[in-house]
């Protein structure tokens, strides 16, 4: 990323990250800070904690976090979005509650969180003239649209309250751009994974989850036969894109990319990885994986093209699966069993 670390050392501005002390939002707040940038995060620690900008701070040092503020405050209160936006050059909407099984448990908070707080969000930023807007989209408003790899111009029927929230927000991003000329980038999120990505809880991604649970010794359950695929991508590459996204605005449009690596994996090679990985660092694993039911809303194969994004934005992915394994197993190791 050496052209973008140029191109951040030559633009100090003021930037917010929403959901800063969450997964992404976390890494977003720390690199930025690298850079010399001022960031202001927003976040009511509904999923995100704050050991994250502890460790944050810990590792940026005191003089780069003096440039930094925050504001706990939820994105469904309009006056908390305003005051966040104020002074603002770019804002990178990252808050939002993930997770398709949490959407069907709760389809109402769901909506309320990712469509109702995005409207907020995108609005106070019209209002206050801000100079970019990103926000996180997701694979997940593709559907059940079969045809592999996913281009951003076809969609199918969305599968759950939290796809719906999504591609709601994708929507609204549309208007804006029509009715007020106010442009935003959407990126589809294709399965990310890093450190600071939550392993406990009902609702842990794949990767968190299957980890944590090796580690301890624990049964590990895949949905379905196993042969279900994902495109799984590394948090340095979700950086990136929401990075070269803000500065590389596009006046008055709505852009919608794919944020990915471009390969997919089944669920039993994910758990052969995972477990190959683990070896190494003193966490053998010879339990095979239990099989369950398919997980209802869960899409059956997901793979990305990511044409469009390296041709708009010049995104260019850094690490592919095995690479971003081999930076966060170490993290999950040492952070699986103590809760953080």
């Amino acid at each position: 990323m050496n052209d973008l670390d140029t191109l951040l050392s030559q633009r100090r501005a003021h930037w917010l990250v929403t959901g800063a002390a969450g997964f992404i939002g976390s890494h977003l707040v720390e690199t930025l800070l690298r850079a010399g940038q001022h960031v202001r995060g927003l976040d009511n620690f509904a999923t995100g904690h704050r050991h994250n900008l502890d460790d944050i701070r810990a590792r940026v040092g005191e003089a780069a976090w003096e440039t930094f503020s925050f504001i706990e405050g939820d994105i469904r209160d309009r006056p908390t979005c305003a005051a966040a936006v104020e002074g603002i050059d770019h804002v990178l909407h990252q808050a939002a509650l993930g997770s398709v099984p949490r959407s069907i448990a709760d389809p109402l908070t769901t909506h309320d969180v990712n469509a109702t707080g995005f409207a907020n969000m995108i609005d106070a930023a019209r209002l206050a003239g801000v100079g970019s807007f990103v926000f996180a989209s997701s694979s997940s408003v593709y559907g059940d649209e079969p045809t592999l790899p996913k281009v951003e111009d076809r969609l199918g029927r969305v599968l759950s309250p939290y796809a719906l929230s999504k591609l709601h927000n994708e929507l609204v991003a549309g208007i804006y751009a029509r009715s007020y000329g106010f442009a935003s980038t959407g990126l589809r999120y294709f399965n990310v994974f890093g450190p600071r990505q939550d392993p406990n809880g009902a609702y842990a991604a794949v990767i968190p989850r299957w980890t944590a649970a090796m580690i301890a010794g624990d049964e590990v359950v895949i949905n379905g036969d196993g042969e279900t695929s994902r495109d799984f991508c590394y948090v340095a590459n979700a950086v990136q894109a929401n990075l070269r996204a803000a500065l590389s605005p596009q006046a008055g449009e709505a852009r919608f990319l794919n944020v990915a690596y471009g390969e997919r994996t089944t669920l039993n090679q994910l758990f052969g990885l995972l477990r190959d990985g683990l070896g190494p660092l003193g966490h053998a694993y010879e339990r095979a994986a239990t099989h369950a039911d398919f997980r209802a809303g869960d899409v059956r194969h997901s793979l990305a093209d990511i044409g469009a994004a390296q041709a708009s934005i010049g995104y260019a992915p850094t690490h592919s699966l095995g690479e971003g394994l081999r930076e966060a197993l170490p993290w999950y190791c040492g952070n699986a069993k103590v809760g953080r």
